[in-house]
């Protein structure tokens, strides 16, 4: 593969959604008209479903353009299946003098990315003609969404660190718009809190960014290469240790908040409750795995030039401080977006514990972790969005009988949540075992941190298997919704079981990546 191809691959994922986006922006200047329901509209009438008439139909030209959403996510699959095959045969990529830089992290990450947006993009058209949006608002949905998945691509594909901070702070303004896309107050309060607890973040992670740049520009590291991830780890082992040490902590910290992790963590319930359900399926599939990929990244810097240890206690310290709040949290629990956002910080506390225990099976199972969380979540965010239209609601109390009532939807919101609960054959039973034998393993004496994690996981377990089964169980009248635009929604429950069973072609991808930040 030659310098132009390398280049024209490595840059389409991002490139395609920035197109599409743009081609969304300039056809709102036009789109007027409200969407009609495409079909029966269901609303609450007591504690039962009610149907109501169908609207008329939606036009074929508003058909195509919700559509039209699907090529950014089929776009980055195919550009993520294609490193990947490349990278395994050729080693890494690179294109425009080394600033994009694919190896098999990357193709990872670009394959759950796209297969996350698939499923959150394809239930976009049923959310957006539940709301009866507006053209306008249609066109201004469909151009940030698009441009999100620009930002993650960029953050993953990128192999200058300052070009990262930069993609991973353009996430924080997209999807600012995204969570207050209702224009509600509560919306307009939840993006406002995402903004100022994401920014304070993003500028920690700001200042450690600059003092692993000094720390190069003092070890002899020349100006143009002194971000370049490759050249960083090449030479981790002259960078001066204290601002170094500095550097990563405020790294962490800051790349942390955008993963969900305590301590700036607040802002992730009221956001994921806020947002439109895609969106929710977005940031807490993908996005939350896109920040701390980051973290991985400097976690191997970090390794080379301080040593295990350091980053080892830091991480394990997060991850236990970040699954005691969730499991706290979700015990006191009443809303049911919100109890899928604290699960988010379950999970990813259990993947901040796997990258602090380290070693080949720990972070092949912490990335195995981010795919089937990412599939799981995004269908249980998106199921939800459903269940908050027919029912009016997000109080946990006030659903039950779903099974009853609607029994495709609380079919697929029960394993959705099943799946996250770590039951076999899905990919999260696999990885969560491959955690704990890795951490039982663990010649650091990390023996007793993974005893006092899994009961903490435990603890999640009872309180989100028993609001579910509040919700999925019980009596009811059939309500007659239709299962349409629900192909999704299996389909992504489909590939999460699919990855719990055997991982089939992508087991020399998840090798090559644990290898690459540092599992060796």
């Amino acid at each position: 593969m030659n310098a132009m191809s390398t280049a024209a691959l490595l840059t389409t994922p991002a490139a395609v959604p920035l197109a599409v986006a743009g081609a969304y922006a300039l056809a709102g200047l036009r789109a007027r008209e409200p969407i009609p329901a495409e079909g029966p509209v269901a609303r609450p009438s007591g504690s039962l479903l009610v149907v109501t008439a169908p609207g008329p139909e939606a036009t074929p030209r508003r058909h195509l353009a919700v559509r039209a959403g699907l090529v950014s996510p089929a776009v980055i699959l195919l550009c993520g299946s294609l490193l990947a095959a490349g990278v395994l045969d050729g080693g890494p990529r690179s294109a425009y003098s080394g600033l994009l830089r694919a190896d098999a992290l990357t193709a990872w990450m670009l394959l759950v990315i796209g297969a996350v947006a698939l499923i959150a993009c394809a239930s976009s058209p049923a959310y957006l003609t539940e709301e009866r949006a507006s053209g306008a608002a249609v066109c201004r949905y469909q151009s940030l969404v698009h441009a999100f998945l620009a930002c993650m691509c960029l953050a993953v594909v990128t192999a200058n660190l300052g070009v990262l901070w930069v993609a991973v702070e353009a996430t924080t303004i997209v999807t600012a718009f995204l969570v207050g896309h209702r224009r509600a107050r509560a919306s307009v309060e939840a993006a406002w809190k995402y903004v100022v607890i994401c920014s304070a973040g993003i500028a920690l992670a700001f200042l450690g960014t600059v003092l692993v740049y000094y720390a190069a520009r003092q070890a002899g590291i020349a100006e143009a290469w002194a971000l370049d991830w490759p050249t960083l780890v090449a030479r981790a082992d002259r960078l001066d240790p204290a601002v170094t040490r500095l550097g990563i902590s405020l790294v962490v910290l800051g790349f942390g908040a955008k993963a969900g992790l305590v301590p700036l963590h607040a802002w992730l319930p009221d956001a994921h409750s806020q947002a439109p359900a895609p969106v929710s399926a977005l940031m807490s599939g993908v996005l939350l795995s896109v920040a701390f990929a980051a973290i991985l990244r400097y976690r191997v810097i970090a390794d080379a030039a301080l040593g295990p240890g350091f980053t080892r206690a830091l991480l394990a310290g997060i991850a236990l401080l970040t699954l005691a709040l969730a499991a706290a949290l979700l015990l006191a629990q009443r809303d049911h977006k919100r109890m899928l956002a604290y699960s988010s910080m379950e999970h990813m506390g259990l993947i901040a514990l796997a990258a602090a225990i380290g070693g080949p099976a720990a972070l092949s199972a912490a990335l195995l972790h981010i795919a089937g969380h990412g599939l799981a979540k995004s269908v249980a965010f998106c199921a939800s969005g459903r269940i908050l239209h027919l029912t009016g609601t997000t109080r946990i109390d006030r659903v039950h009988g779903l099974l009853a009532q609607v029994p495709w939807l609380g079919g697929v919101f029960g394993l959705a949540v099943a799946a996250l609960l770590g039951f076999p054959p899905f990919s999260l039973f696999a990885s969560e075992l491959g955690i704990a034998r890795a951490g039982f393993a663990a010649a650091d004496g990390l023996g007793w941190v993974m005893a006092v994690a899994l009961l903490l996981v435990l603890i999640s377990f009872a309180a989100l298997a028993t609001r579910t089964a509040h919700m999925v169980l019980g009596p009811g009248a059939p309500a007659g919704e239709s299962p349409s635009g629900g192909w999704p929604l299996l389909l992504g429950l489909a590939a999460c079981a699919a990855l719990g069973v055997a991982t089939g072609p992508l087991t020399d991808l998840l090798d090559a990546a644990a290898h690459a930040i540092g599992g060796h």
